[in-house]
């Protein structure tokens, strides 16, 4: 019994030093003072993603005093801001391939170096960089903000079917520069797959040519016929609106108010009834008989 006591009252001697080895060994999470933040954007068809850290102001003169002009800046706090891209993109005119990479500015009072390095690693190393990592430059012109923005922010902005800006925002100043995805070639290439070089494309396949044709001004003699297959094997009436569109576009002003009012009366008969497609046929008609006087 004497030894059975013996080995208990080691084991807990030793679980208890095991335990309070680990406490000792935990550190105390405590927030950041520039806590990380990531955004996501589509750009096009291409997903662009921001990590950086956000420093406050804080009562401080922040560029040309806390960000040093003329030399490489993190732009944000903590670890290397990095941007990552799914696609290939280009940016002020520069072609970026696909990857992650460092984004680092140089501020200076009327104008700004961006660049993209490999370094994910660099933090607040700003004389540590290889410039042989250096992906691209460019220059971009900061402008003095409205309001003050307290905490440091960069955003997405001004976002069209193929381009964002990425606003870089801080005290009294701004600076950005523009994405722009490849948008026309992916999709080009989607269209050749599934409606050019495939003899049996769907209805919907068909339809999305068309409207993308329609959109973006491209032939709209191609952009018709692939509407008006779709619409003759299962004429839906936001189909056939597009189909009066691309009439009206065409000049051909009989067949534009033809195809308007059979989207209308396709709007009205379905379930539920869609009376906007149907004021829009309205809208298509009225328009069609004014330009063919």
């Amino acid at each position: 019994m004497k030894n059975f006591a013996m080995h208990v009252s080691a084991a807990v001697v030793l679980t208890t030093t095991l335990l309070a080895a680990s406490a000792a060994q935990a550190q105390i999470t405590t927030p950041q003072p520039s806590p990380k933040s990531t955004i996501m954007q589509r750009v096009g068809l291409t997903d662009v993603i921001i990590t950086y850290s956000r420093p406050g102001v804080k009562g401080r003169p922040v560029f040309g005093t806390l960000v040093p002009y003329g030399k490489r800046w993190r732009t944000g706090a903590n670890a290397t801001t990095s941007i990552k891209f799914s696609d290939d993109v280009t940016i002020e005119g520069k072609k970026i391939p696909a990857g992650e990479y460092g984004l680092y500015t140089i501020p200076n009072a009327t104008e700004w170096t961006v660049v993209l390095n490999k370094s994910l690693k660099q933090g607040a190393d700003v004389d540590g960089f290889k410039d042989d990592q250096d992906v691209a430059h460019f220059t971009i012109k900061p402008y003095k903000l409205a309001t003050k923005v307290e905490t440091f922010t960069i955003s997405f902005a001004e976002l069209t079917p193929a381009t964002a800006t990425v606003d870089i925002l801080w005290d009294m100043t701004g600076a950005k520069f523009k994405i722009m995805s490849d948008v026309d070639g992916k999709v080009q290439a989607q269209i050749d797959e599934k409606v050019i070089k495939n003899p049996t494309p769907t209805t919907a396949d068909l339809a999305s040519a068309a409207v993308y044709y329609f959109d973006n001004n491209k032939d709209s003699k191609q952009a018709l016929t692939w509407i008006q297959k779709a619409n003759a094997t299962e004429p839906k009436y936001w189909n056939v609106n597009t189909e009066a569109r691309i009439q009206l576009r065409m000049k051909n002003y009989r067949a534009a108010i033809a195809a308007a009012e059979q989207s209308k009366k396709l709007a009205l008969a379905a379930t539920p009834a869609n009376g906007d497609y149907a004021k829009m046929g309205d809208e298509l008609v009225a328009e069609a008989k004014k330009m063919g006087k």
